[in-house]
Parts: structure tokens; C-alpha cells; sequence
């Protein structure tokens, strides 16, 4: 990155720390911990809105978006999760890939499937070879966005469905006798007093969510445990800064990211869940207005 890191092997000490720590390989991994930070903050609101459809649609009176919306819980909580995170990805860039292939190769006579190979022309490839790196880089950061959601929006979803059901049906019928629409009666009444009750599991989801970002390094996105594996390795003399096996350190580093992140959730979801608590009639509501009183 400096003009005097030019030659490593002339450095030595403090100089040579400070060349290696700004040399192009550690900025991508300083780099790579916005790029967690931007999954988490990417995910959670499109997981959240996967929830909030699945959960409508396991609650709803029309029997086909019923089983949908239970369907697609029961079977992203009954199978592992790195199955998704591998499938994913490959099913949705086939499938692009495959239709426009038909659309932008209409004359290709080959098949598309030989043996083990997917084979599109080269039109059809997302994105094409031809592209700047940066865009196979949002690609496959946009492929484990979606991964993610599909898996903690299933999980999301039977988190809001258990605390749509934990309204108390009273306060429901009262605004029917009110004469609200059913619309209205979810919008009005359901939705927000579900939060109390489903903040808990969506805290709990969160938290996992933090815990499973390292899964981005078996997607082909080069996060930080990609880097931090690769930069803590011992280096050979091809390297401008061979060093011995420090992947400890760097390994120790991340494990002070993941506790930093997970404590300052905890921080912001305990505020919010006392927010959320003020004036409902849960335990926690109860105890702040005779506290108050």
C-alpha cells in the first residue's frame, strides 16, 4: 500500500508489522467485516418479510395459501440447515441461467446437461465472464441473501404464527364488535400487539443469524473466515510476508467480533423489548405499571 513496503524482505519489526497489516489481502479483510455486517442487516428485514408471508398464509381461510404457509415452515425446520445454504444458491443459478438460455440462445443445439457439467452459451452466463469482478461479487452476495432469508424466514414465520395466536382473542372480537374489517382487525389490533410476544423468538433468530454468517465461506463468498483462515496460514517464500501459522490470533479476533455483535443485540433487544412491553398485558407490562403506580 506504501511506497516503502515495496520490498518486505528489507523491513523488519514495527515496519514490517505495519506493511503487512495494510498490505491489499488485509484490507479485503478488513473489507469482509462490513460485508457480514451488510448480510445481517440485509437478511433480517427480508427474513422478517418471508415470515410475516408465511405466517399470513398458514392463518389464512382459503385452504391452497394454508398449506403453503405450512408446508414451507414444516419443511425448511425439518431439514438441515447447510442444505439450503448449498441448494440455494445452485438452484437459482441454474435456473436463471437455464431460462435465458432459451430466451438469448434459441439456436443452441447442444445440450444443456453433459454428464456432470451445466452447460448455458455464453450469453446466458450470470453474470458474463466478461463482467467486472465486482459484479460476480454482488451475485453471489445477492444468492446468499436470498439462501439466508428462505431459511430464517421459515423459522421467522412460526415465530410470528405462535405470537399471532397468543393475542388474546378477546381484544379480536372486540374490535369485530366495533365493526373493523378483518383487514382492519390485523392491522389495527393483531399486528402490533404480536410483537410483544414474538420478539423473544425473533431475538433468539438474531442471534443465530450472527452465529451462521460463517456459512457465507461455504457459499464462495470470501468473508472473514475466509480471509482470516487464509492470512493466518503459514506462508511459503512465494508470499511477500511469510510469517509462521498465526491463524489463532486471527481466529481470536473473530471470536471478539461475534461477542461484541451478540452484545450489543442483546443491548438494543432488551430496550426494545421494554418498549414493546409498556402498557400490554404480559408480565413484563404488568410489573412496569405497578412499578409505576
Amino acid at each position: 500500500m506504501f511506497a516503502s513496503c515495496a520490498d518486505p524482505k528489507a523491513l523488519d519489526g514495527l515496519a514490517w508489522m505495519l506493511c503487512y497489516l495494510s498490505s491489499g489481502k488485509h484490507l479485503l479483510f478488513y473489507g469482509s467485516f462490513l460485508v457480514v455486517i451488510a448480510l445481517m442487516l440485509v437478511v433480517a428485514p427480508v427474513a422478517l418479510a418471508f415470515g410475516f408471508g408465511g405466517a399470513l398464509a398458514a392463518r389464512s381461510h382459503i385452504a391452497p395459501l394454508r398449506w403453503f404457509g405450512k408446508g414451507y415452515t414444516s419443511m425448511v425446520r425439518g431439514i438441515p440447515d447447510i442444505i439450503f445454504f448449498l441448494f440455494v444458491p445452485v438452484a437459482m443459478d441454474q435456473g436463471l441461467e437455464y431460462l435465458r438460455h432459451k430466451i438469448l440462445c434459441p439456436d443452441w443445439t447442444a445440450p444443456i446437461r453433459q454428464g456432470n457439467d451445466f452447460l448455458v452459451c455464453p450469453a446466458a452466463k450470470l453474470p458474463l465472464n466478461s463482467a467486472p469482478q465486482i459484479y460476480h461479487e454482488v451475485y453471489g452476495f445477492a444468492l446468499a441473501v436470498v439462501a439466508f432469508a428462505i431459511v430464517f424466514g421459515a423459522f421467522a414465520a412460526n415465530v410470528i404464527y405462535g405470537a399471532m395466536r397468543a393475542v388474546p382473542r378477546a381484544q379480536l372480537e372486540t374490535a369485530e364488535a366495533y365493526g373493523m374489517t378483518p383487514a382492519q382487525v390485523r392491522r389495527r389490533i393483531l399486528i402490533p400487539q404480536m410483537w410483544t410476544y414474538a420478539l423473544p423468538g425473533l431475538s433468539n433468530l438474531w442471534m443465530i443469524l450472527i452465529k451462521a454468517t460463517p456459512l457465507l465461506f461455504l457459499l464462495g463468498v470470501e468473508d472473514i473466515v475466509y480471509w482470516a483462515r487464509e492470512l493466518g496460514a503459514t506462508k511459503s517464500q512465494i508470499y511477500d510476508f511469510p510469517h509462521p501459522d498465526w491463524r489463532l490470533w486471527y481466529f481470536l479476533l473473530l471470536l471478539a467480533f461475534y461477542l461484541g455483535m451478540t452484545r450489543v443485540s442483546e443491548i438494543v433487544l432488551g430496550r426494545l423489548a421494554t418498549r414493546l412491553a409498556r402498557g400490554q398485558a404480559t408480565m413484563a407490562g404488568e410489573a412496569m405499571r405497578k412499578a409505576g403506580a
